[in-house]
């Protein structure tokens, strides 16, 4: 039997996926037509022997996030429950402080992974390849391989290239270690626990020495990355499985609109009933498009690609989208033009508007680019990047909003560039 961890994080966090991250918790964020969290959960739901899928983090449960999990529930006829955390306990305190309901019903393994990575989730690969490494006292990584540069941006793995034994792991080390990056999903057997265990007892005990009143809870927070694995390695117990498929993280709003093209490419083999498909009277689609059934849009609108239309939008004629996410609710007024932005719930474009950003995609000419997490200011100025309109934002006919983002409720009134409206 199986068990998945998909790690959520809380509201401190996600703070790079302002402003959509205050309508909706980031793992909840639509991506390719589904909210994040969904990818992930129909991955694990395909495995024959999963029996239940955990969610820990320390968002305050709100409906949002019990009506995605019913909805989840009778979607994939799977027991998903979620896990309130007291305070963030980093990546490895989370699932040790719920380590009795992890391991109820005696899983023999279990995955864990993080929320913000977009992913063809190989994890069958990875169950057999921890049958092959014969031990099953044996913890996967599953890797991939990142250009020298950005590889500083990561957890980084040295491995045995003969066995694939992880040797050595270096958080986002500041000179180059090595090429192989950590995705983020892993593949433990409940032995885990014993090693995060030493690691609160390490904790505890400096803390004791320390005898400061205020760190009550610091001995809970433990870092998968820093604190297990760069223990682990070299002491035979740690396997790195890398993998050649599709892999982002999405870290900041423009990056979901890199990995909902990711996902939206993948439809063609797992969901060919979420793209849309030229019909009459219907719209234009050049590419891969989601559309929801209920967004109305006049048969002479063009859309793709990569674009991703949300419940309820309206769509007028003549309309151009490309590379762009069209949340709930939003109104795209005759002929007006959006490129490379996300226009967030209930908002409005007016008549002939342009909202245009730039794209922060990997360098299409490097197989092993990955997306930058830019910095929002660069030399003092906003580094050019994906618009974002928060929720019910106004664009008037007629103006321009280029590389700029628009924090919710505002009305504007004359177009701008390179700026954030608060």
């Amino acid at each position: 039997m199986l068990k998945a961890v998909i790690l959520i994080g809380g509201p401190q966090k996600g703070t790079r996926f302002r402003p959509l991250s205050f309508e909706v918790p980031k793992p909840l964020f639509p991506v390719a037509g589904v909210p994040m969290l969904q990818h992930h959960i129909e991955a694990c739901s395909k495995l024959p022997n999963m029996k239940e899928i955990l969610l820990v983090g320390f968002y305050q449960p709100n409906e949002e996030l019990n009506r995605f999990l019913s909805c989840a529930q009778q979607d994939f006829k799977i027991s998903i429950r979620y896990l309130q955390e007291y305070a963030a306990l980093g990546t490895g305190g989370g699932i040790y402080h719920f380590r009795d309901q992890i391991l109820s019903g005696g899983p023999e393994a279990f995955f864990v992974m993080n929320a913000d990575v977009c992913s063809e989730f190989p994890l069958p690969e990875m169950l057999d390849f921890q049958k092959e490494h014969g031990d099953a006292y044996s913890f996967i990584i599953l890797g991939t391989t990142a250009n020298r540069k950005q590889s500083l941006n990561y957890g980084c793995i040295v491995e045995n290239q003969q066995t694939d034994e992880v040797l050595h792991y270096v958080e986002k080390p500041s000179t180059f270690v090595s090429d192989i990056i950590n995705c983020g999903i892993y593949l433990f057997t409940p032995e885990i626990f014993q090693h995060i265990g030493e690691v609160f007892q390490k904790n505890q005990q400096d803390m004791l020495l320390e005898e400061q009143s205020n760190g009550w809870h610091r001995a809970e927070v433990i870092r998968l990355e820093q604190d297990i694995f760069t223990a682990l390695a070299g002491q035979g117990k740690l396997y790195v499985y890398k993998t050649d498929r599709f892999w982002s993280q999405i870290k900041s709003a423009g990056s979901a609109i890199y990995a909902s093209r990711l996902y939206l490419n993948q439809y063609h083999k797992t969901h060919p009933e979420r793209l849309a498909t030229n019909t009459d009277g219907g719209p234009k689609t050049r590419g891969n498009v989601y559309i929801h059934p209920t967004a109305n849009i006049d048969p002479t609108a063009v859309l793709g690609p990569n674009v991703s239309i949300g419940t309820g939008v309206t769509i007028g004629g003549g309309v151009r989208v490309r590379e762009s996410i069209i949340l709930h609710g939003a109104t795209l007024q005759d002929h007006s033009c959006v490129l490379n932005s996300i226009v967030g719930w209930g908002s409005t474009i007016g008549k002939w508007a342009r909202v245009e950003g730039t794209p922060s995609d990997p360098n299409p000419n490097d197989p092993y680019a990955k997306i930058d997490s830019e910095t929002l200011f660069r030399d003092g100025k906003l580094t050019p990047s994906i618009t974002i309109l928060g929720c019910n934002v106004n664009i008037p006919s007629e103006v321009i909003i280029l590389n700029s983002i628009v924090l919710p409720h505002k009305d504007l009134n004359r177009s701008f560039k390179n700026q954030i409206i608060l």
